[in-house]
């Protein structure tokens, strides 16, 4: 209940369908914590296909959504940029050197795809008309992010001890832990440039109609996939690897 002269606050929890955000929200129902919506901000690569991997998407929108909306009654809001990241990839330059050629890859320094999540998020807070306070999924054995909390955010996580181990297995008991973690140590888009090696080996591996969008981006990107390789020089040295 609001008191006298107190704004309405709104709790929202910021959920990427990882171990830890679900195992927040999950927290938060445990002990009765306030929660009006669940929000979700999903990067595409094109008009249907998904920045997520594809069990992972599959696991968020035909399991954990419905089972949150279902289940445990919860709203979960889903957004989304009006432009995907193949299409601005494609998008020809206006201005400058290389006017009339295609945008290709981000730049390492300020990629152009963090607005991808910047700007959706942002637009959500600008449609609010309360006070917003944000949940969010970060453990207790995560100081340096904690430390970086703002006012307007706090970690249930942290507040209950839970670390990230104790996050995974809260998951399992509600069977509501993402096939991703069978492949992958986090989630995060499989065309993300900062991805590690080893998770590019895994999607040129397992994925191979994923790698062959990354393939048609770098014959027009005259900005390399990675500082030091083009998706051409990643794949050499991953069939290199292979042969051994």
């Amino acid at each position: 209940m609001v008191g006298p002269g107190e704004a309405p606050m709104k709790y929202i929890a910021s959920c990427s369908f990882g171990k830890d955000s679900l195992a927040m929200i999950l927290t938060i129902i445990e002990h009765g914590l306030p929660l009006d919506e669940v929000v979700y901000c999903e990067v595409m690569f094109d008009d249907t296909i998904s920045g997520e991997y594809p069990e992972h998407a599959d696991f968020i929108h035909n399991k954990a959504i419905p089972i949150l909306e279902l289940v445990y009654g919860l709203k979960v809001r889903v957004l989304r940029h009006t432009w995907n990241y193949k299409s601005e990839c494609f998008k020809l330059r206006k201005k400058g050197k290389y006017e009339g050629t295609p945008v290709g890859f981000p730049l390492r320094r300020g990629p152009w795809c963090n607005k991808m999540k910047i700007h959706p998020i942002r637009d959500y807070r600008k449609e609010q008309t309360d006070e917003v306070h944000e949940y969010v999924g970060i453990a207790v054995d995560e100081p340096e992010r904690l430390a970086r909390l703002t006012p307007n955010k706090s970690s249930p996580l942290a507040d209950y001890g839970i670390t990230e181990a104790m996050a995974m297995e809260i998951c399992q008991e509600h069977f509501l832990l993402s096939p991703i973690y069978e492949t992958q140590v986090r989630n995060g888009c499989w065309f993300c440039h900062n991805a590690r090696l080893a998770a590019l080996k895994d999607l040129w591996k397992n994925y191979p109609h994923l790698w062959a969008e990354l393939r048609c981006i770098q014959s027009i990107s005259r900005v390399s996939f990675k500082q030091d390789y083009t998706i051409f020089d990643l794949e050499e040295r991953f069939k290199k690897e292979e042969a051994q």
